[in-house]
């Protein structure tokens, strides 16, 4: 069985913006773990990386890290967030979301849970807590009815702490909508902010009808287009993967590329020192021998990282630790 992992203590639930702010300049996280997807260049995951070819710097110095963890085939948390406003009713927008929420139960691996969360008006409701139950999961997707404005903004700054329920060290946030945000009380600035330093990656599978611009026509609302450079910009920093689909063959494919990405990722951690100020610090990972493409959370929000003594990032040692899920 796949050994647990520290995970930081959940934070209480954003409510109002200037709340929000408040909270971010006092909260500091625990043990960090930064979870990281390395492939080649056709694009098949890399499974046979040592700790010895991983160099994790935070804002380019080495830190030492004790866990390394190759998490290949291990199981993992879904948080789902299924978009239900209005819009989601239109052109089979709904259906298919169901169709990938299928496919994502039926690729289903043992140990793996599932939680859905439904959004529109501002609300978030958890109809399904984390649960094995695949069958739970899908009957109440399918009696989920699309109603209201989307505020996808508010409904995702909740996710992370939510997501912290499951019951596996991999966790994964799989967001299903139209794109269009149009009653958060959110700003854009403001989700990003408080998603700085998430380590949980998000995955926004954005249901597109055919034809829909993604820029704004001469005298069009720039907000009633998707919200696309919102939801890239929460992948990146999340390392998750926005995928925009205009048909349920795209969206399939979308969902088959984020289990691939979770069943063959690593895990790194460290605790930060407590010493030097809290605030965001970028990370960016660095990798023995050919240049190969990697994605990674884009930072943490707390005090100073360990140090690495060598030229990676490996730790001393003593502290030292490489965990692995089914091989």
């Amino acid at each position: 069985p796949r050994p647990e992992v520290p995970r930081p203590a959940p934070r209480p639930e954003a409510a109002a913006p200037d709340e929000a702010a408040r909270r971010q300049a006092s909260v500091s996280v625990g043990y960090v773990l930064v979870p990281f997807v390395v492939t080649d260049r056709k694009g098949r995951a890399v499974p046979d990386l040592s700790p010895a070819d991983v160099t994790l710097l935070s804002d380019g110095v080495p830190v030492a890290f004790d866990l390394f963890e190759r998490s290949r085939d291990a199981p993992v948390s879904f948080a789902i967030l299924l978009d239900v406003s209005g819009s989601m009713g239109l052109v089979g927008k709904m259906d298919r979301a169901r169709e990938a929420i299928d496919a994502l139960l039926a690729a289903r691996r043992e140990g793996d849970d599932f939680a859905l969360h439904v959004f529109a008006r501002g609300e978030v409701r958890e109809v399904v807590p984390f649960t094995s139950d695949a069958r739970a999961v899908a009957r109440s997707a399918r009696a989920a009815e699309p109603w209201g404005r989307t505020a996808f903004f508010d409904a995702l700054s909740k996710m992370p702490d939510r997501s912290l329920l499951g019951r596996n060290g991999s966790r994964a946030i799989v967001l299903l909508t139209d794109g269009i945000d149009n009653a958060s009380h959110l700003s854009r600035e403001e989700l990003s902010s408080l998603l700085e330093g998430v380590d949980v990656p998000v995955f926004p599978l954005v249901l597109k009808s055919p034809g829909t611009p993604l820029t704004p026509l001469p005298g069009q609302n720039p907000e009633t287009l998707l919200d696309l450079d919102v939801l890239g910009h929460v992948a990146r920093l999340s390392g998750g993967r926005l995928t925009v689909a205009t048909s349920a063959q795209e969206l399939l494919t979308a969902v088959r590329s984020l289990l691939l990405d979770l069943r063959s990722q690593y895990l790194v951690g460290f605790s930060p020192t407590g010493r030097g100020p809290v605030r965001y610090r970028r990370l960016t990972l660095r990798l023995a021998g050919p240049a190969r493409p990697v994605r990674v959370r884009a930072g943490y929000r707390g005090t100073d990282p360990p140090t690495a003594g060598g030229p990676t990032g490996e730790p001393p040692a003593r502290g030292k630790s490489e965990k692995r899920g089914k091989e």
